[in-house]
């Protein structure tokens, strides 16, 4: 199976690249935030904005690659499509 770079429509996922960045930076915040010794129900607010941008960014890149990736590689190796959508998944 071949691996791909994750690309959507021939070029990088700039949004998914966006969203992954910003999660980054949140991250980093909680982390500063704790440190601080900030009121915990702010650090968890954090923390869950943290979760809910990775949440948004897998939705683009899953729909990115369902939308390209897969396609080309359901034609060449159905087999191996299904399979990485079962570990996508958590199917076994």
């Amino acid at each position: 199976m071949v691996k791909h770079i994750q690309q959507k429509q021939g070029g990088i996922n700039n949004k998914s690249l966006k969203l992954v960045n910003m999660a980054s930076g949140s991250l980093a915040k909680v982390s500063d935030m704790i440190k601080a010794k900030r009121y915990c129900p702010d650090v968890i607010q954090q923390i869950d904005s943290v979760i809910g941008l990775l949440h948004s960014t897998r939705k683009e890149l899953l729909q990115g690659h369902l939308e390209s990736c897969l396609i080309s590689q359901l034609k060449t190796d159905k087999e191996g499509a299904v399979k990485e959508l079962l570990k996508i998944y958590n199917i076994k």
